[in-house]
């Protein structure tokens, strides 16, 4: 269901990656899979890069809160620089799927 409802909100979700200065957006986590999503019970987890570094915070909770009215569900978003298990790290960016920014 993510990734279905991710293709079919994609240009919604690049206009707000934009208005927040968002350099790059992906899907990680049992979002990634259709098996392992519980449409009942998962939220939605993205991996996030900004661009600069002023009004982070603001930026970081409008943007959270947009996604999550999008999607009519919970969103974490998780920011790759705070990511400091290097194992984690691996195996997030071997299984994510790129939403929005450049390969």
């Amino acid at each position: 269901m993510p990734v279905a409802t991710v293709s079919q909100n994609r240009e919604q979700i690049a206009q707000l990656c934009r208005q927040y200065g968002v350099a790059r957006l992906e899907l990680i986590g049992s979002a990634t899979s259709e098996a392992a999503f519980d449409p009942e019970h998962s939220d939605i987890d993205l991996l996030i890069e900004f661009e600069g570094s002023e009004a982070l915070f603001a930026r970081y909770m409008d943007l959270k809160f947009a996604l999550e009215e999008l999607f009519q569900r919970p969103v974490d978003l998780i920011m790759k620089r705070a990511i400091r298990n290097p194992y984690f790290l691996q195996e997030v960016e071997a299984t994510s799927v790129l939403i929005y920014g450049h390969g």
